[in-house]
Parts: structure tokens; C-alpha cells; sequence
């Protein structure tokens, strides 16, 4: 029987152009531009100035852009810079199984990868499928098994860069199988640090750096363990994965970035996302004045993991990881949307008032699967007299499941992309680009505007 890694190489490098549908290609555009948004909302995040800081010192081979920087790097180095960007805002994207930030890793992986090449748009957005499929399908069997051993999405996602800078190097099926299981040797990421710290984008960097750094030294006739993935003691039982079978199961039947990408349509964890939408919707079914809420009880499925935060969140981390802050935010603003991580959101007392009158429901319903995160929440708010208003929401929008609409992610696009330094026609004309990517001949178009944000290079 063939290695796994060598059943998943042969499908990519044998997939046509045109087995790839047409909602894959536009669902990857769309990871496109929501990467882009994200980085430029993060590019000023300290831990994306740092790690920007230490690459530009080091320099080298100046081979793709940084974005917004009007500087080039090493394809590795962009890639990582690139990534710790988009990931830092935590406003990029995320697989609704387990919450791995997939289309971030393959649209900084690609960009630079296409850049490099003078790749035209629609190989480019292809490329972006198969990295997602193949990170997305490993990771399902991952989850929730390695979260359980404390591994974070990056040893994952680091797949996606692999195989999205294979195909984009025309690697054959014999060196695409090594730079997968060269992948899967290379990259580690602690879900506690993700959760309390800026190591969630440290980590996002270095899933784009190992993976293209794979696919590079595979082209070179760098070779590791085939059987890497499904060996005892390999990738797979140390991550304690579970239905293997299924990860080349039916390849190629439908495609992951259409069923489980989710756009960030707010910011922080994913995870949230569908409860605050509850949250905002009960309190404008009821009129709800915070000063007349007696308790505010929570039932979401991320209670049958140990991911919900605390309340009084002081930092862009602690807030994008508190489900107290997301319901009582959604509730006292009817909405959750890009000024909510800012301090004054943070400390406005009536907000923290409603964070103090959360509660959860002791008996949440069960799980159909064992993915959490697809499975939203209810919010029941209950008012000093007596009266009671409750909504549920179970998946938020801009997921798979609900479907992704351009109008969402042009209002994404136009809120963050101004934050890079881009005037409003740039904006639009970045924007008409992504678009109509896969009518576009070479990808330098677009990476020569995210270059120099504010106009050509001095």
C-alpha cells in the first residue's frame, strides 16, 4: 500500500484545472482578500513589528514582497513576515472543525510564491485549493486529538503551505510526497501559548516559513520518511489522530475551503463568533437595556472543550479569547464588529456589568460530532422583570455552512485594508483585482500594490 503522503501528492499534482469548481476558485479569492484585510489591520501589532524587525535586519535574496512595507525578503521569510501579519489582528480566517487559520497560511504562501514565479491568477487560486484541501483533511483527523495533547492548528496548516508552494513549483508526485512528510517533521505550536499569547501569529509564520521551506528542498531531491504520516510513532499517532482512513478518502469529491472556510467577518475566535451573533440578536428581540439585565445564560458547544476565557479581558489576546466579553460586547452594542478590540470597548463599565451577570448552562445540549467549533450557541437573557429573550445561532456568517457572500467580505476588505496606507482608489483597485484574480495574467499586479500601499516605489 502506497504511503499516505504519496497518495495525497499523486492526487494534487494529477488534479486538472478544470476539476477544480468554479465556488472553490471564488471562495479562495475570498481567503485572499480576508488575509490581505487582516494583515493590514495587523501590520502595526507588535509582535508583527518584531518579527518584521528581525527578517528585514537579516535580509538576503529579495525574491517577494512584504506587504505594506515597500521591502522584499527570502520566499521563506515574506511568507512568515506575511502570515504573523494577517494572523496577529486574530481577523483572518479559520476552519470551523477545529479553528486552524488555513486560508491565511495558502494566501501568504501563494502570493509570494506566484509573485516570485510571475504566476498567473487562476494557477495561483488552484494551488490555494489543494494546500487548503490537504491541511484541511489532515487536521480533521487531528481534531479534537491534538488539541487534547496540547498541539495548536500550525502543525497543520503548515501542509497547506507545502503543497500550495508544490504545486506552484510543478513539483512531480514523488517530490510532492517528500515535501509532505518534510512538513509534517517540521512544525510544532503549543495551543496553550495560542491561547494566552502572541505565539497564536508566532506560530502562523513559522506553518508559512516550513512548509514553502519543505516544498523548496523537496525540489531539490530532499527526501524524508514517506510513511511519515500514518507510522507508528509518526505524525499521526503522535498528534493522536483519529479516522485516518478518511484523510484520502473520496478525494476530490468536494472540496474543504467551500464546506468549512469561514471568513472573519469580526474579530477574535472563531469559536464565538456564532454566540455573539445569538447574543445581538436576542437583545434587539427584546429592546434590552443592559441596567434592566438580571443574568445572561450562555449554551455553546465550546463548553465541551475548556475554551471560553474570562471576563474583563485587558488585551487584544485576553479579548479574542473570552466568550464573556464577545456576549456581553454583542449585547450592549447589538453588534460585535472591528472597534471591539480596542481598550475603550475593554474598560466601558457597562460592558463589564453585563460580563459579571454571565452565566452557562450547566447541561449544555450534546454534540452531534466531535467538532465543537461548528456548532454555535444560544443566548437567553433574562430581565428584572421577569421577561426573557433568546436566540440561537449555529454558524456564524461568512462560514461554509451559511455560505460567504462578496458583499461581507468587500465591507471586510474596504474597513481593513485602509489601515496599510492605502487611499480609497487603491483600495478599489486592489479590490477589482482580487476579484477578478483568476482572469489575471501575472499576480506582480497585485503584489506590486500591496508593496507600496501609497503608490509606486520612491
Amino acid at each position: 500500500m502506497a504511503a499516505l503522503a504519496r497518495t495525497l501528492a499523486e492526487f494534487v499534482v494529477s488534479v486538472p484545472a478544470g476539476a477544480i469548481p468554479a465556488l472553490a476558485m471564488e471562495r479562495a479569492k475570498m481567503s485572499l482578500a480576508s488575509t490581505i484585510a487582516s494583515a493590514a489591520m495587523g501590520q502595526d501589532i507588535p509582535s508583527a513589528r518584531i518579527v518584521r524587525g528581525l527578517e528585514l535586519e537579516e535580509g538576503g535574496a529579495g525574491q517577494a514582497s512584504v506587504w505594506f512595507q515597500g521591502a522584499r525578503l527570502p520566499l521563506t521569510r515574506a511568507v512568515r513576515v506575511n502570515a504573523v501579519a494577517s494572523d496577529a489582528a486574530a481577523s483572518d480566517d479559520s476552519d470551523m472543525r477545529s479553528i486552524a487559520h488555513i486560508g491565511t497560511i495558502v494566501s501568504s504562501t501563494a502570493l509570494a510564491l506566484g509573485e516570485h514565479a510571475g504566476t498567473g491568477g487562476a494557477d495561483l487560486l488552484r494551488a490555494m485549493v489543494l494546500g487548503y484541501e490537504i491541511a484541511g483533511r489532515i487536521d480533521e483527523s487531528l481534531t479534537p486529538g491534538r488539541m487534547q495533547r496540547g498541539f495548536h492548528g500550525s502543525v497543520s496548516t503548515v501542509f497547506g503551505a507545502a503543497v500550495t508552494a508544490g504545486r506552484l513549483l510543478g513539483l512531480d508526485a514523488h517530490r510532492m510526497a517528500h515535501a509532505i512528510s518534510l512538513a509534517a517533521t517540521s512544525i510544532g505550536g503549543m495551543a496553550i501559548a495560542a491561547d494566552t499569547s502572541c505565539a497564536r501569529e508566532y506560530h502562523a509564520g513559522n506553518a508559512a516559513m516550513a512548509g514553502v521551506q519543505a516544498a523548496l528542498a523537496a525540489m531539490r531531491g530532499y527526501e524524508g520518511e514517506p510513511a511519515v504520516l500514518e507510522s507508528p510513532r509518526g505524525f499521526l499517532s503522535a498528534m493522536n489522530g483519529q479516522a485516518v482512513g478518511d484523510i484520502a478518502k473520496d478525494l476530490g469529491k468536494e472540496w474543504d475551503i467551500v464546506t468549512d472556510m469561514a471568513i472573519k467577518l469580526m474579530p477574535g475566535a472563531h469559536p464565538f463568533h456564532a454566540t455573539a451573533e445569538a447574543a445581538a440578536d436576542a437583545a434587539m428581540a427584546g429592546n434590552v437595556s443592559p441596567a434592566d439585565i438580571e443574568r445572561v445564560m450562555v449554551s455553546a458547544a465550546v463548553q465541551w472543550t475548556s475554551f471560553k476565557g474570562e471576563p474583563h479581558p485587558r488585551s487584544l489576546v485576553d479579548a479574542a479569547h473570552s466568550l464573556f466579553y464577545f456576549v456581553a460586547a454583542s449585547i450592549v452594542e447589538r453588534k460585535f464588529d472591528w472597534d471591539a478590540m480596542t481598550d475603550a470597548k475593554m474598560r466601558d463599565p457597562v460592558i463589564a456589568a453585563v460580563q459579571d451577570k454571565i452565566v452557562f448552562d450547566p447541561h449544555p445540549p450534546p454534540l452531534p460530532d466531535r467538532f465543537p467549533h461548528r456548532h454555535g450557541g444560544s443566548v437567553a437573557i433574562r430581565l428584572k422583570d421577569g421577561r426573557e429573550f433568546a436566540a440561537t445561532c449555529r454558524a456564524p456568517r461568512g462560514s461554509g455552512a451559511r455560505g460567504v457572500d462578496w458583499k461581507d467580505v468587500e465591507a471586510k476588505y474596504r474597513r481593513l485594508a485602509p489601515m496599510s496606507g492605502m487611499g480609497a482608489a487603491r483600495v478599489q483597485a486592489s479590490l477589482r483585482l482580487l476579484r477578478g484574480f483568476d482572469e489575471l495574467p501575472d499576480v506582480r499586479e497585485l503584489t506590486e500594490m500591496l508593496a507600496h500601499p501609497a503608490g509606486g516605489p520612491e
